[in-house]
């Protein structure tokens, strides 16, 4: 599965390869996982739900079109349905990179 990390800390927007919602919690760096739709695709930014009360310092922080900023690292990925499997993300790296600040 195709899926994006974001990672505010060295400002990069990359694609990684990841099996499903455990090879999401990895990248982000811990098991406690919310998301936000981002588009009508379906495409969702998963992050860490506890990165807007945990201690971030020397984190940094990064915004996606309208959403909450966002603290340290989040991924995209595209949940196929209510039994965790997720699929490819449908955004464009490029797209996305330009959607994020």
């Amino acid at each position: 599965m195709k899926a994006y990390l974001i990672d505010a800390n060295s400002h990069a927007v990359r694609e990684v390869v990841s099996a499903g919602l455990d090879g999401i919690k990895q990248p982000i760096g811990y098991d406690s996982v919310d998301s936000d739709e981002i588009d009508a695709s379906g495409d969702r930014l998963l992050f860490d739900e506890s990165c807007f009360l945990r201690d971030q310092t020397g984190n940094g922080r990064f915004k996606l079109d309208n959403l909450i900023p966002v603290a340290n690292k989040a991924v995209v990925a595209n949940p196929a349905g209510d039994d965790g499997v997720l699929k490819s993300a449908t955004v464009v790296l490029a797209a996305l990179q330009q959607r994020t600040i």
